[in-house]
């Protein structure tokens, strides 16, 4: 009997895992992660500890892995990334977020074998151009992200572009730009956990939630705004992908309304049935002059490549996110 594999790098990462839950419902596919679990104590192998995974595989041993089985590989996604934006080392987030893509879409191009990767909202800079996912290549060549891991995610997209033009692409390729992501999985991102998950320890226990302040005259404190999109929905779309081979380009994925990170606040209060107590904190210079203070995500494309189903909104996904997952001994998905 032939074999069908989703292969997940990143798969045992915030948004990776949850993508690894959702297509491991599927009983007919091998979902194989590919990772590196790291300390015990951080917890990230729990993130994949509820779900049966046909194979993991490390890193360094991708390459040969997939060689010795390309034939049974319906579709890699690749989700491994250094996502921190404020890592220091240039070299090592290039390697990763770009060198490491390209040669997977390459290796999936040689192979006829289909091909979802993460970009990144960041690619937009700070977003005086708009947030439409045009895919002609002078647009994508046009935007200005405003640090190194944007940069990193936008060579991966017009590398990806420029293949395609070529026709030298997989049978299908899918770059999908994250905007800000929350949900189960994340704890071990630690300081790069979403606002949610930062403040919940707060919440829980009853204390004040520090909020960075504005330094913008037309934005009040804890009212620069970004496009929040729940890890499920990002998974559920990772699944129609894969039940939709015709579907190809690089698309914009966040819920298409941007909201304040005091309303993204006020909602895991709501959820946690305490009154809401914030606090405004100055945001450290370093960042001060390079901070987004909008993103919000034309969802057109997608919705025209045929995506029907509705995206969570805010309160709906911060309440499920509380309920089903913060509040319960094992938090993970």
């Amino acid at each position: 009997m032939t074999r069908r594999i989703a292969f997940v790098t990143g798969g045992a990462g915030f948004i990776g895992s949850n993508i690894v839950a959702r297509l491991a419902e599927d009983r007919g596919l091998d979902v194989v992660v590919c990772d590196r679990l790291r300390e015990v104590e951080r917890g990230k192998w729990r993130n994949i500890a509820k779900h049966p995974i046909g194979d993991f595989v490390a890193p360094e041993d991708m390459f040969d892995w997939l060689e010795k089985r390309w034939r049974d590989i319906e579709i890699v996604v690749h989700m491994a990334a250094v996502s921190s934006t404020t890592e220091p080392d240039a070299d090592k987030i290039v390697h990763s977020n770009f060198t490491l893509s390209r040669d997977l879409f390459r290796w999936c191009s040689d192979r006829q074998r289909r091909l979802v990767y993460a970009s990144s909202a960041a690619t937009y800079g700070d977003g005086g151009q708009g947030f439409d996912d045009d895919n002609d290549y002078e647009a994508l060549a046009a935007l200005r992200p405003l640090n190194t891991y944007g940069w990193s995610k936008a060579l991966t997209d017009l590398f990806a572009v420029r293949q395609a033009l070529r026709d030298y692409a997989p049978p299908q390729w899918v770059g999908l730009k994250f905007f800000n992501v929350y949900g189960p999985n994340e704890e071990h991102k630690l300081a790069m956990k979403s606002v949610a998950a930062q403040i919940w320890p707060h919440v829980q226990a009853g204390q004040t939630v520090q909020l960075f302040k504005s330094y913008r005259p037309d934005v009040p404190d804890g009212g620069q705004s970004r496009d929040f999109i729940y890890v499920r929905d990002a998974a559920d779309v990772v699944a129609w992908l894969l039940e939709n081979p015709q579907v190809n380009g690089v698309y914009n994925l966040g819920s298409g309304q941007a909201r304040t990170f005091a309303d993204m606040a006020q909602a895991v209060f709501k959820a946690a049935g305490r009154p809401p107590v914030i606090d405004y904190t100055p945001m450290p210079p370093a960042i001060r002059d390079k901070y987004q203070y909008f993103t919000q995500a034309k969802m057109d494309r997608l919705r025209a490549a045929g995506y029907a189903a509705p995206l969570t909104p805010l309160e709906e996904g911060i309440a499920d996110y509380v309920g089903r997952y913060l509040t319960q001994p094992d938090p993970y998905r």
